[in-house]
This record gives structure tokens, C-alpha cells and sequence, in this order.
């Protein structure tokens, strides 16, 4: 990650932002970063990242007993979804 210090953020912005747009960019205050400069699509890929915790896995691999629970949760869910 490229960095500039909080100095740099007047004297060198089209340079900031041009990091910015290419990967996350650390502004520094004092030697330490401070701030994290990103595209609005790095944010919101973030953002979907952050949200999104699907997990995908196969009932061959789940305890006998657990396929049975998720089937008659899904059985139950499809029944109460399709009353008017």
C-alpha cells in the first residue's frame, strides 16, 4: 500500500488520488497511518464483502442428523411460502 502523510494531502492530491484509484492508499499523521484512501469500487466491494457470509458446502458432508433438520427447515420454509 502506498502512503503519503497528511502534509502531502494539499501539496500532492492528484497524486493521492491517483494511487487511490489503482489500490487502497494509507494517509500517514505523524508517521502512523491515519486514513485509508479508496475507489468507490474498492469500497463497495468491501462493503459486499463485509455483508455477504454465505457459506456454500455439500449435505454429503454434514452429519446425518443435520441433513435431516435443514431438509424439514426447507420443507417448512417452501410450505409457509407458498400459503396466500
Amino acid at each position: 500500500m502506498r502512503t503519503f502523510s497528511t502534509s502531502d494531502l494539499s501539496r500532492k492530491s492528484g497524486d493521492i488520488i491517483a494511487s487511490a484509484l489503482q489500490g487502497p492508499t494509507a494517509i500517514s499523521q505523524r508517521g502512523k497511518p491515519r486514513l485509508v484512501v479508496l475507489s468507490v469500487e474498492q469500497y463497495e466491494a468491501l462493503k459486499q464483502s463485509q455483508t455477504d457470509r454465505r457459506v456454500a458446502g455439500a449435505t454429503a458432508e454434514m452429519p446425518s442428523d443435520l441433513v435431516e433438520d435443514v431438509s424439514h427447515a426447507i420443507d417448512a420454509f417452501l410450505s409457509s411460502d407458498e400459503r396466500p
